[in-house]
């Protein structure tokens, strides 16, 4: 099965090249096609899907909290705007010959490998943390570097001429730099969508298959051959391919009306979890197909929570990461077997140890599919105690991320109060004295105090 659905992204990335090397060899089919204007349309449209790609990946990015997603828009317009000046620079357009064309062209596969490589990097990584933490820059100041980049390379040509691009050795390192950081991010995406069978993830495997040919076939052809042509509709179909998983993993699901109305509702519940990207909802939906305890589990924690949170007076984009976190915090438990899982009596110590390697399973799937750090806190150590006698790390006191603290409380409370197969649901009053005896124990007092006051002030919060 895997192999068979690797024979797709190896054949985009084997057949055109092979197609390349064949038209080389024949001289009498490898006609010169001198066409600037024609040259100039080709780019601008490879350039003006890229923006697009762009503009929607970016503002996804920003709603849906994800690391992955804001580098894939990085990726984008760096393609669009490099390669933008490398159409602009046609010879004979703007400017006479020079190496501007030359070193553009492989300058924007580079910075565009660069981005999506990163993308596909785990998003507790210290760089990508590090970058996280400025994402509501990251975007506008690349994009920004991008376009004073073209506007003085434009303006002054000569500034490239010392870029010896013919020299074989810098070539080659190029192509290899290229190759390995595409193959490793064809790897790690394709290896997320084994798991999730997201189209978006399969369209990025396709989508860096055409950037590896496309940078083979820009630096071993010669300008203006129909061999060389063909990395310009290489990196052509690259955009369709993204645009068509895009609308794959967006439109056809109507998340992008469930993102409309999370943006003009009023309330702050109905926003944030109307605006759940697919693949939050994807895993969401597969743990409780999994745990037939999990169904409504996964909502009521998650409610519970933001209610709580909310009681602390914590910011918008907190909440939204306590939504996206509290929603997947079981998700480890698709790797438990359903005989332990749903077992209906008491469970035996070595059966209490898978249960509880659910939290590093939940975390591993999960940091792999890009999500951010506060979210990955919450999967990890929401069955963390507060006197460090919790697992899977044994963090006490103020180790433990806060939004971990504030799901162990509400998370110990839909269990108590949720029927199970070997007891009976607890009243309200009856889960709070439980609450209230470990205060300090194996809650944060400031979490317990908090969730106190939400139920105090509001009693349909519980009801």
């Amino acid at each position: 099965m895997r192999i068979r659905s690797l024979s797709g992204p190896a054949a985009i990335i084997l057949l055109p090249y092979l197609l390349f090397i064949f038209l080389k060899s024949q001289p009498g089919l490898d006609a010169v096609f001198v066409m600037p204007r024609g040259h100039f349309y080709i780019v601008s449209s490879v350039a003006l899907l890229a923006f697009v790609i762009a503009l929607a990946v970016g503002a996804a990015g920003r709603r849906m909290r994800n690391t992955k997603v804001i580098f894939l828009a990085l990726s984008f317009i760096s393609l669009a705007g490099i390669f933008m000046v490398h159409g602009l620079s046609t010879p004979d357009l703007l400017l006479h010959a020079t190496h501007v064309p030359g070193v553009t062209a492989t300058l924007s596969v580079i910075m565009a490998t660069f981005w999506l490589w990163l993308s596909s990097y785990p998003s507790d990584n210290r760089f990508i943390v590090f970058l996280s933490q400025h994402d509501n820059i990251l975007l506008p100041v690349w994009t920004l570097a991008l376009a004073l980049f073209g506007v003085t390379v434009l303006s002054f040509p000569e500034l490239l001429d010392s870029v010896q691009t013919g020299m074989d050795s810098l070539n080659w390192l190029l192509i290899a730099v290229t190759a390995l950081f595409n193959f490793v991010t064809i790897y790690r995406y394709y290896h997320s969508y084994l798991y999730s069978r997201f189209p978006l993830q399969i369209a990025i495997v396709y989508s860096a298959g055409c950037l590896v040919v496309s940078q083979l076939i820009m630096i071993q052809g010669q300008a203006w051959k129909s061999s060389w042509w063909m990395y310009h509709f290489l990196l052509l179909a690259s955009m369709i391919i993204m645009l068509a998983g895009l609308y794959k993993q967006y439109a056809a699901n109507q998340s992008l009306s469930g993102a409309l109305r999370a943006l003009f509702t009023t309330d702050p519940i109905e926003r944030i979890t109307n605006s759940l990207s697919p693949s939050v909802r994807a895993l969401m939906n597969a743990t409780e197909n999994k745990d037939v305890y999990t169904a409504g589990h996964n909502f009521r924690v998650t409610f519970y929570a933001l209610k709580l949170a909310e009681e602390m007076q914590l910011g918008p984009d907190k909440l939204r990461a306590l939504a996206h976190g509290t929603i997947v915090h079981d998700v480890g438990k698709i790797d438990i077997p359903d005989a332990i899982l749903n077992k209906p009596g008491k469970l035996t110590d070595s059966e209490r140890e898978i249960i509880n390697q659910h939290t590093v399973s939940g975390y591993e799937i999960c940091r792999s599919l890009g999500f951010m750090e506060e979210e990955l806190g919450i999967i990890r150590s929401h069955h963390e105690k507060w006197n460090g006698e919790g697992y899977p790390d044994r963090l006490k006191a103020d180790q433990i991320p806060l939004m971990a603290r504030i799901v162990s409380v509400t998370d110990v409370y839909d269990a108590l109060t949720s029927n199970r197969a070997y007891r009976k649901a607890l009243s309200h009053e009856a889960a709070m004295i439980y609450l209230r005896d470990n205060k300090g124990i194996f809650f944060d007092p400031v979490c317990v105090e908090a969730w106190e006051r939400a139920c105090d002030k509001d009693s349909s919060i519980y009801l």
